[in-house]
């Protein structure tokens, strides 16, 4: 019985190693055009990961986030958009068509990919991860709207989350960027 016991008890504690271990780079996404996007490419950057809209209220962060990618590119910072339906219907439109609102009213260059969902039964595994302090190690983060920001340390581990009102180019963002 002891050994049964044991035995338990190491599956259990690595199983909860193997989630607490899950980093950004066990993802893979496809972009708006299709191609295999593996997140492990970025390793050594600080990502902001932002589920996004076209048809929001806080569409217009688009141009900050363009703003502050164009900044801050070449310092080891890279911004990935996730298109997401999930709320109030505000991204219905395909991939082609969200490249190109994105593209022709924002400018936007940094990473898009593929819609997908953030939320409920159908939730994409990199947002299972990203929201739930179970498979992050970190905090639960359920998404509450369109332009939830989570912030991914150089280590592919969630840093924190700026909830969907914190603008892209808050004082606390830019200090996480900075390093400061």
């Amino acid at each position: 019985m002891k050994k049964i016991f044991i035995a338990l008890a190491m599956v259990f504690s690595v199983a909860g190693l193997s989630a607490q271990n899950k980093v950004l780079y066990n993802f893979k996404a496809s972009t708006l055009d299709g191609q295999n996007f593996d997140l492990s490419s970025l390793k050594g950057k600080k990502i902001m990961v932002v589920n996004t809209a076209s048809k929001c209220g806080l569409t217009p962060q688009y141009a900050l986030l363009e703003k502050l990618y164009e900044k801050y590119k070449d310092r080891n910072f890279v911004i990935i958009g996730f298109p997401a339906n999930n709320f109030g219907s505000q991204e219905p439109g395909t991939n082609s068509e969200i490249k190109t609102f994105c593209t022709q009213n924002y400018g936007v260059t940094f990473p898009m990919m593929s819609k997908i969902s953030v939320k409920g039964a159908d939730i994409d595994p990199l947002y299972s991860w990203l929201t739930s302090k179970a498979e992050n190690g970190v905090i639960d983060a359920p998404v509450q709207w369109n332009f939830q920001k989570f912030l991914i340390n150089e280590n592919g581990q969630l840093a924190d989350v700026a909830f969907p009102k914190e603008l892209p180019d808050e004082e606390k963002i830019i200090k996480w960027i900075e390093g400061k």
